[in-house]
């Protein structure tokens, strides 16, 4: 079987029977089965937005080989994508006494569960008394998989996950497989993208939530500043944010640092074996 993996200059990579990859800090181990297959392992009381267009349920695959699949690597790291084009499958977990089945793609870094949405998972399930999400509206931010907010379906809460147009079918096929008939409240799926359009598809008027989840959000992209700023908008008097995230760059930490001076920052847990922080922000006054 013949791997072909689109390096970024910055990243290193190592091909063999087994290729290890890491992409822009973001790890996986593949390796051929010894047939045809790949193994792949990587080590947000509210009216609810609805997208204008439902997303399509079905996208076609890219078949890109040689010199086309290098071009559009290159083009997929420039607009803000990973430059690898294969599928995960389906990945299990358990939370909440339910289990949760995960269609995953490297088709996009929203298409992939990370850490910092597992170890979300894991605190939100532990801790339902300190966080108690029955019955309150939530909004995810770069939502993905779409886990955490299949998760805080679960536990009550009133859920809009939200994240970029082209992650919304893979989103809204996870939600929906999931939750259907087994969660207090119907999750919404929606488009946001961060500092562009918010206040007017998403009017402080009408959408105010009690608590905004973000997971894995902050990494080696241009829209940190953004995505600070979608959080500010979101986060009014009453609201809690809970940010978890896995440090990768130098980059995350100074993040963190401004989001501490934008914000009431608490460190709630912190998991030095994965490199993953979970931390409640609130607005200041």
């Amino acid at each position: 079987m013949l791997l072909l993996y689109i390096c970024p200059e910055d990243v290193n990579c190592q091909a063999s029977a087994v290729l290890s990859v890491k992409t822009f800090g973001l790890d996986f181990v593949m390796e051929t089965d010894g047939g045809t297959g790949l193994n792949v392992q990587k080590k947000g009381i509210a009216k609810q937005p609805v997208p204008e267009k439902p997303p399509p349920n079905n996208q076609e695959e890219e078949d890109l080989e040689g010199t086309d699949m290098q071009k559009e690597a290159l083009n997929r790291r420039n607009a803000w994508e990973p430059s690898v084009f294969y599928s995960l499958g389906n990945e299990t977990f358990s939370f909440t006494g339910q289990e949760i089945s995960i269609r995953e793609s490297l088709d996009s870094f929203g298409a992939v569960i990370w850490p910092g949405a597992v170890a979300l998972c894991r605190y939100l399930e532990k801790n339902r008394e300190q966080v108690d999400l029955l019955d309150k509206a939530v909004l995810e931010l770069g939502a993905g998989t779409g886990l955490v907010s299949i998760v805080a379906s679960f536990l009550g809460a009133w859920v809009t996950a939200t994240d970029l147009p082209d992650v919304l079918s893979n989103l809204n096929f996870n939600l929906s497989r999931n939750t259907r008939g087994r969660c207090r409240y119907t999750p919404q799926v929606a488009a946001l993208t961060w500092g562009q359009d918010v206040k007017l598809n998403f009017p402080s008027s009408v959408y105010h939530y009690n608590y905004v989840l973000c997971t894995d959000v902050v990494y080696h992209h241009n829209f940190l500043e953004d995505l600070l700023i979608t959080m500010q908008y979101f986060c009014k008097p009453g609201t809690t944010v809970l940010l978890a995230n896995k440090v990768r760059f130098q980059s995350d930490l100074r993040f963190i640092e401004n989001f501490k001076n934008v914000f009431n920052v608490t460190l709630l847990e912190e998991i030095p074996l994965e490199d993953v922080r979970i931390y409640q922000a609130t607005a200041r006054k």
